[in-house]
């Protein structure tokens, strides 16, 4: 979907852009992360696998078929809501059992795990938001703007981003201690505080918001600091026992957070803020860089430690053809949000350029997922 998004600007298809940008984004978010997190939660955190949650995954598997079938035909109306809103039910169920069934006897698992679920529960609060605000104040409205990036924030960097530390601090098990404390209260501050940054795009220029976003991009850096101190030590000892292409998917993870990190300071420059508002580009490429940088490096890791996959030519090509390709996508997308920050006329063939180096994602995704269906059947054999 992604990649016919970036093909419609070459050449009509004859879809509702917008209407596949809806299904594009609830698939990637629901159907890839959300189900992802949800299988690695269940077996790192459930030591006693019940029933409940190999039905309760195949009804949330339904909810995204029918979002993926539906958002491109019709975008947000009766039968994808309808999916939609069984999905959020799922997530629910799904937050009350992981509650009532986990047992990790790590403190600091613990702490991360039900901060990413309650996330999850505070996100949603914005989908519920959609509509009274529609129907009050119409879609373009700022109480309609700001309640998508309500949910949008929570997801990614709550839910999604503190799940994904829960399951790597397990992975590397992390100790409680001071430093860890400390870098909890620093993540779970600065997650709420740097929600300022997209509210202060809808509403008249306020010195109050840009304080908030203020503080919380200055202890999202100081809480880097912390989690690079707490990781690399274990990272060590655990790349002695992995292979190289492990260790490269880990540090393409943590370089790309670093650099999510490092981001986050150009948006105190109030006039940049705006800029980046304006400029989709930007907005895209940083979208891009927490989800498929970020996450997914994490989650694509995590699937290389397991018995999935075995290390053959067609597991590395998959992982370099996904790396490249987010690599080329992400420098367009820069270079030409700068290009129009500083008044300059469009990338020469940028539209063509950017969907051939997007054909990379999609590519090495394939060859990762031959890599999976010849292991599964070594595995079986």
């Amino acid at each position: 979907m992604g990649l016919i998004l970036r093909y419609t600007p070459i050449n009509s298809i004859h879809l509702n852009y917008r209407f596949l940008i809806h299904a594009h984004s609830h698939v990637a978010m629901l159907g890839w992360v959300y189900l992802m997190l949800f299988t690695l939660i269940v077996h790192y955190f459930v030591p006693e696998k019940k029933s409940i949650y190999n039905r309760l995954f195949w009804l949330t598997e339904f909810a995204v078929v029918g979002m993926m079938l539906s958002f491109p035909v019709q975008g947000y109306a009766s039968v994808s809501i309808s999916f939609s809103t069984l999905h959020i039910l799922c997530s629910y169920y799904f937050v009350y059992l992981i509650w009532k069934h986990q047992k990790t006897e790590s403190l600091v698992t613990r702490y991360l795990l039900k901060a990413s679920l309650f996330f999850m529960l505070l996100s949603t609060i914005g989908v519920w938001c959609l509509g009274p605000a529609v129907s009050m104040l119409g879609q373009a409205s700022a109480f309609y703007q700001i309640a998508i990036q309500f949910f949008l924030h929570f997801q990614f960097n709550g839910w999604f981003l503190i799940a994904v530390f829960a399951i790597f601090f397990h992975v590397l098990k992390i100790k409680h201690s001071k430093e860890f404390k400390r870098f909890f209260r620093l993540l779970t501050l600065s997650t709420v505080l740097t929600l300022a940054l997209p509210v202060q795009w809808f509403v008249d220029y306020n010195t109050a918001l840009l304080c908030i976003n203020m503080i919380g991009v200055s202890l999202q850096l100081v809480m880097l600091f912390f989690f690079l101190k707490l990781v690399v030590p274990k990272l060590k000892i655990l790349f002695k026992k992995q292979s190289k292409l492990i260790k490269l998917v880990f540090v393409f993870a943590m370089c790309c957070l670093t650099l999510k990190t490092v981001l986050n300071l150009v948006t105190l420059i109030p006039e940049f803020s705006i800029v980046v508002y304006e400029h989709r580009n930007f907005i895209i490429g940083f979208i891009h860089l927490v989800m498929l940088g970020i996450i997914s490096g994490f989650l694509v890791a995590f699937i290389l430690q397991s018995p999935l996959v075995t290390f053959k030519k067609t597991l590395n090509i998959g992982i370099a053809t996904f790396i490249l390709g987010f690599i080329f996508t992400e420098l367009i997308l820069g270079i030409q949000g700068c290009m129009f920050y500083f008044g300059s006329e469009i990338l020469p063939n940028y539209y063509q350029l950017l969907f051939l180096a997007s054909l990379l994602i999609p590519l090495g995704i394939i060859f990762i997922i031959v890599n999976v269906i010849r292991t599964k059947r070594v595995v079986i054999d």
